[in-house]
């Protein structure tokens, strides 16, 4: 029953999405073979389809040179078996020729894949027969501009939608390996603990997909005059994950030293373990109030407040372990502690977070 319903959920969360792209590859094909007259548009439809796959959470300069890539590897591809007819020579060549400059501009696999797919089907299934006119990449050129087009309506709509998902999911990602953090060093589960640390690596990855997203907020805000007054929330999300970066930095060393300390079979001091919760909470806090800002909330406060509470809780309860002798990978950890709080409060405002921590630590 409840794979049942997992799969009810996809498909409401798929809904749109998949209306919106059948709708744009069909219009694509209706501009290309009835407006403009072009003979099996094939391509046209298909670039949108590529295009909208790809260009979700990107800014639209990069959706419109993925357009051009698209465009331009079916335009390469219809000269060379131009050139050289068709065969496994002139297959190579389109492969090699579509393939490589994508791999060197970092393209997505999936781009690759699909553009290369594109290719084949030209040299394979619909080769040209001597016509001199590139009627394909035209049609891939029309597919890729409705689809931006289609994008940018869809964006419209919700423009901080996709931002505020990605805020939510960039927090809960940082508060959830905290949490597994903290269930490493109770049970001293060295295992665990380097799962973690493997984890933490890809934070960085995860902040950079949230900055990438307030981007292409940034950018469609701009393109509607009565929507730009919230430019303003957008720029404090990008100045706040420029801290978030910080706190994912932070939070990857004290994976680090946490691997080390199970590594050690070092009893981890409860304090310790109840320190490095109240900092999951604090990000939790976090993430809710820079989310119920960007919908437009009341309670935005409410949540910075609380994340102001527990981080500086979180360093209270560090600060008793230098009290006693403790194990240098607990020491390192409490300083490790006192930083992340320190980053993830510039990050949700307030005055001077530096100060309240040292108080808050015992070195005012």
């Amino acid at each position: 029953m409840k794979n049942v319903r997992d799969a009810g959920d996809r498909l409401r969360r798929a809904a749109l999405p998949a209306l919106g792209a059948a709708t744009a590859a069909t219009g694509a094909w209706l501009i290309a073979a009835d407006l403009i007259g072009h003979p099996d548009p094939v391509f046209a439809p298909s670039a949108a389809l590529i295009v909208l796959g790809e260009a979700r959470g990107r800014r639209l300069r990069q959706t419109t040179e993925l357009v051009i890539g698209v465009a331009a590897g079916v335009l390469v591809a219809e000269l060379v078996v131009q050139a050289l007819g068709t065969g496994a020579v002139s297959l190579f060549t389109v492969l090699l020729l579509t393939i490589a400059p994508m791999l060197a501009a970092g393209a997505g696999s999936t781009l690759i894949v699909q553009a290369a797919v594109s290719a084949l089907y030209l040299v394979v299934v619909a080769a040209p027969q001597g016509n001199l006119i590139p009627y394909r990449f035209a049609d891939a050129l029309i597919g890729g501009a409705v689809a931006i087009v289609a994008s940018q309506l869809a964006a419209a709509r919700r423009p901080l939608a996709p931002l505020v998902t990605e805020a939510r999911q960039t927090y809960a990602d940082l508060a959830d390996l905290l949490d597994d953090l903290h269930g490493a060093l109770h049970d001293c589960d060295e295992d665990a603990a380097h799962a973690v640390l493997d984890r933490a690596h890809l934070l960085d990855e995860q902040v950079e997909r949230l900055n990438d997203a307030a981007l292409a907020a940034g950018e469609t805000l701009q393109l509607h005059v009565r929507r730009r007054r919230r430019l303003k929330q957008v720029r404090n999300v990008e100045a706040t994950a420029h801290q978030l970066d910080h706190v994912a930095g932070n939070i990857e060393v004290l994976a680090r030293y946490a691997a080390t300390l199970t590594r050690l079979h070092t009893c981890t001091p409860d304090d310790l373990g109840r320190a490095v919760k109240a900092l999951a909470g604090a990000v939790r806090s976090a993430g809710d109030s820079l989310a119920t800002d960007l919908t437009g909330g009341d309670d935005a406060g409410r949540h910075a407040s609380q994340a102001d509470t527990d981080a500086l809780e979180a360093v209270r309860i560090a600060a008793k372990l230098l009290e006693d002798e403790t194990p240098p990978p607990v020491t390192m950890m409490v300083g490790q502690i006192r930083t992340t709080a320190v980053d993830l409060l510039r990050g949700v405002g307030g005055d001077d977070p530096l100060t309240r921590v040292d108080e808050a630590i015992g070195w005012s």
